[in-house]
């Protein structure tokens, strides 16, 4: 049986700068670390690689975790996604007060796809990068109607 989503996991090539940006400016808190280099058979089986060499934490929010890893072997290869492209293109932060957030991230780092949130209606939405370029949606839902999602509406849409 399924419970939910546990974790969405990042990589970064900076733990130490992914804390910073994941704890500091987002507000997780770190609930695990982790470090080991070659040595850790268990994780390779996991994983699906050999003698890897990473780093991890594990953060926490209210309703969420996020894992971030920073692998030192395999060497991590540069590949940035699109909103558009397969795999995991994002996740998405809910938030209150879309604007503050937004003006607060920028000052932090943060990058965004335009220059204010976009009002849907009962929604508000904005793709922005971390500063390894990951993609983070901040959403915000000013309906609590909405925060049930009706599977036969569109995403950020009222049925």
């Amino acid at each position: 049986m399924i419970v939910g989503i546990h974790h969405v996991a990042i990589a970064v090539p900076d733990l130490d700068e992914a804390l910073s940006f994941y704890r500091d400016a987002l507000g997780f808190t770190v609930v695990q670390e982790g470090d080991w280099d070659g040595d850790h058979p268990q994780a390779d089986r996991v994983i699906g690689l050999e003698k890897t060499s990473a780093r991890i934490a594990m953060l926490k929010a209210a309703n969420a975790y996020i894992e971030i890893w920073q692998y030192r072997n395999p060497e991590p290869e540069d590949r940035r996604s699109r909103p558009c492209d397969l795999g995991y293109p994002h996740f998405a932060l809910q938030v209150t007060d879309i604007q503050a957030e937004y003006e607060r991230l920028s000052k932090a780092g943060m990058t965004f796809a335009a220059d204010a949130p976009v009002d849907l209606g009962t929604t508000s939405a904005i793709y922005g990068k971390d500063p390894f370029g990951n993609i983070i949606e901040l959403y915000e839902i000013r309906d609590p109607a909405v925060a049930q999602l009706d599977p036969q509406a569109g995403h950020g849409e009222q049925a």
